[in-house]
């Protein structure tokens, strides 16, 4: 029996980023670790990641590493690994050396110039040609190119350049793989905000130049599309999917699923996809409600391991809000105050503060971060702090 091709379909990865401070490298290598256990464990040819493999331009070295470190071990478990840069990546930086690289089975993709240039991959049902297009910076187009500087022009001139060189190859079998924001690619937190077209909180901006996302029709007709760029794992059409990011990075992305797509491609270039759950390193948990309770109720006890954002409504601020808080909570990320039945001033600065001294002013501060007013001891080491002033200045 024939096996049909496989591909892991899988994308921005942002190694060497944290999540408010928190370190994530224990969650991104042990991420890499299912990647390849996965890999092997499925028989999979070919890995596609579709973008933002690291976080910035001038990724840590220890990122640096771990990348590396990843790439070896996906060809130690038989898969040849085809990678593009996304927005994060600095293109020429990921892409030094690429054509030595590519005897080694690793084939990166980060240069507009080779967007033609399928990696080809064979087995008994022939050739499939994959593409990779690297982010496309819409005020810098493409070589050899000067049409319109807007994103949905620059990708459909890189689509139509793969689409005379697959016709030119009597390709049947095609791959694109892209970093770009595809018309009908939403994420939960969007989906809770009436669908406006945002990206989730963590995923960087990409409309320099126009409009950034460019509609479905752009990339069809191709076998399969492996998307990057946004964070949420779906599925546009049963040929074009977005692998989303192998972890949470924002709390905007908290009731994400993670994972990854296996993909097969028959004989006749259709395709079929799996989803495959990445491993939670840490559950995502966004808290709301009165100190003493979220200190005390055991209702929140099954969040002592979760990564938290927490946000107290108590009518007055309570002291040492963060330190209790961390006491029951060690992974506390965020806190925020919100009290209940408390609006906000809707008059200027300058209208609040005028005709105040110096004193009320202060006072009228404190009243307004801790909801409460300035005890006695207070208004007086206010008093104190605004005479040695003056003293000083005299």
């Amino acid at each position: 029996m024939v096996r049909a091709m496989r591909f892991l379909h899988t994308s921005d990865w942002h190694l060497g980023r944290s999540l408010h401070r928190a370190d994530l490298r224990d969650a991104q290598a042990r991420f890499l670790d299912h990647l390849v256990e996965t890999t092997r464990a499925e028989r999979v040819d070919a890995v596609l990641v579709a973008g933002d493999v690291y976080d910035r331009a001038v990724p840590p070295v220890d990122a640096v590493a771990l990348c590396e470190e990843a790439l070896v071990r996906l060809r130690e478990a038989g898969a040849r690994v085809i990678l593009i840069s996304g927005n994060h990546d600095s293109a020429r930086r990921l892409g030094f050396s690429s054509a030595l690289i590519d005897a080694s089975g690793v084939h990166l993709r980060t240069s507009p110039g080779r967007l033609s240039d399928p990696v080809i991959l064979d087995d008994d049902d022939g050739p499939v040609s994959v593409y990779g297009v690297p982010y496309l910076e819409p005020s810098v187009g493409l070589p050899g190119w000067d049409g319109e500087r807007r994103h949905e022009a620059v990708l459909g001139e890189a689509v139509a350049r793969i689409r005379a060189d697959a016709a030119a190859r009597s390709a049947t079998r095609t791959v694109l793989m892209a970093h770009a924001w595809v018309a009908g690619g939403v994420d939960e937190a969007e989906r809770r905000e009436a669908a406006e077209r945002q990206a989730s909180a963590s995923e960087r901006d990409i409309s320099v130049g126009g409009i950034g996302y460019v509609p479905m029709s752009l990339v069809g007709g191709f076998s399969y599309v492996a998307l990057g760029h946004l964070h949420g794992q779906q599925t546009l059409a049963e040929n074009i999917r977005y692998s989303g990011s192998p972890l949470p990075y924002s709390f905007s992305e908290a009731n994400h699923r993670k994972g990854s797509w296996l993909v097969e491609i028959g004989a006749d270039g259709k395709t079929r996809a799996e989803r495959v759950p990445a491993p939670v390193y840490r559950q995502l948990t966004v808290l709301r409600g009165h100190m003493e309770d979220l200190l005390t109720s055991p209702a929140y006890a099954q969040h002592h391991d979760d990564f938290l954002a927490i946000t107290l409504t108590d009518t007055a601020r309570p002291e040492a809000a963060m330190d209790r808080l961390r006491n029951r909570f060690p992974q506390i990320l965020t806190l925020e105050f919100k009290p209940e039945g408390v609006t906000g001033d809707v008059r200027s600065y300058g209208e609040r503060v005028k005709g105040r001294d110096d004193l009320t002013i202060a006072a009228e501060f404190v009243k307004h971060v801790r909801n409460a007013p300035a005890s006695k001891a207070e208004h007086q080491l206010l008093t104190d702090a605004f005479e040695s002033v003056r003293e000083g200045a005299c």
